[in-house]
């Protein structure tokens, strides 16, 4: 009986050891085998598949600071790039119409260097034509939301004034999602889906997931520069609404959501991140 019992504990190492290098083998084939990706990029000169709509906030004085804001750079160029490497024509457009400018830390060319890094938005900075963008906005009420595939809202700190209670801009957001588009905010846009209502009167992000500026950027930001910055927090707002999740992630984290053919961005690096959750709902 002993010796039955050891020799099945022996042919049971046996079968576990095997198993075991059979695993490790199988990894280590996985590591060693060529990693492939591709990705689409439109050929220079072939014609768009459709035009995105940006939407950004025109200039002002903060109630809260006193300081010029308007529209984050990164938020605008970063994505912009994703959508014209997939293909897609760009119009920029504004809560007034007319130029625009951005918030002084997110110039890549500020004295603070806070955004010294953002080669991306240096890089189209040097365009001629994308200057003429910023400074020749059409006025968001002259939009048909049928002559766009996509609706993609710009953050920076003039949103918190601009996009809040502005009917407007919240109808045209919700036809794009009413009719099926992609519709998309990042950062400090996304204030605009605590009011916006689909035409049954709900709220847009009910029964949604959804991300935004979070509490812990905010914190970091008035450590910064010592003082409270903005008027309300769109974290704590979020949370008082019922029948919708708000998820975010770790700080300045690249992190984005999309629920349907809603898209969300967390702040400034999620641009990119939601740009590309956008383009795979269009090739969808």
């Amino acid at each position: 009986m002993k010796k039955l019992i050891l020799l099945t504990c022996v042919l049971a190492l046996a079968v576990v050891t095997a198993f075991a290098q059979t695993t490790q083998n199988k990894n280590n084939n996985k590591m060693n085998k060529p990693q492939e990706r591709l990705n689409y990029v439109h050929p220079h000169g072939v014609s768009a598949k459709g035009k995105i709509l940006m939407v950004a906030s025109s200039p002002l004085v903060s109630k809260q600071t006193g300081w010029p804001i308007g529209f984050w750079a990164a938020e605008l160029t970063h994505p912009m790039r994703v959508f014209q490497e997939a293909g897609y024509e760009i119009e920029l457009v504004s809560t007034e119409g007319g130029k625009l400018e951005m918030d002084g830390y997110s110039n890549p060319m500020d004295a603070s260097g806070y955004s010294a890094n953002d080669i991306i938005s240096l890089g189209y900075l040097q365009k001629p034509e994308f200057n003429h963008m910023l400074n020749n906005t059409k006025k968001l009420t002259e939009i048909n939301h049928n002559d766009y595939v996509a609706i993609f809202m710009v953050g920076g700190q003039g949103p918190m004034y601009t996009f809040k209670g502005n009917t407007n801009l919240q109808k045209l957001f919700v036809s794009f999602y009413e009719a099926g588009k992609p519709a998309s905010a990042v950062c400090h846009s996304t204030t605009l889906l605590l009011e916006a209502k689909k035409s049954n009167g709900e709220l847009l992000v009910k029964g949604k997931t959804w991300t935004g500026f979070a509490n812990a950027e905010e914190d970091f930001a008035d450590n910064a520069v010592g003082q409270k910055i903005q008027p309300y927090r769109i974290e704590d707002e979020a949370r008082k609404l019922t029948g919708t999740t708000f998820k975010v992630a770790a700080p300045f984290s690249s992190y984005a959501i999309q629920d349907g053919n809603l898209v969300t961005g967390q702040q400034q690096n999620s641009g990119a991140a939601a740009a590309e959750l956008v383009v795979e709902l269009l090739t969808k």
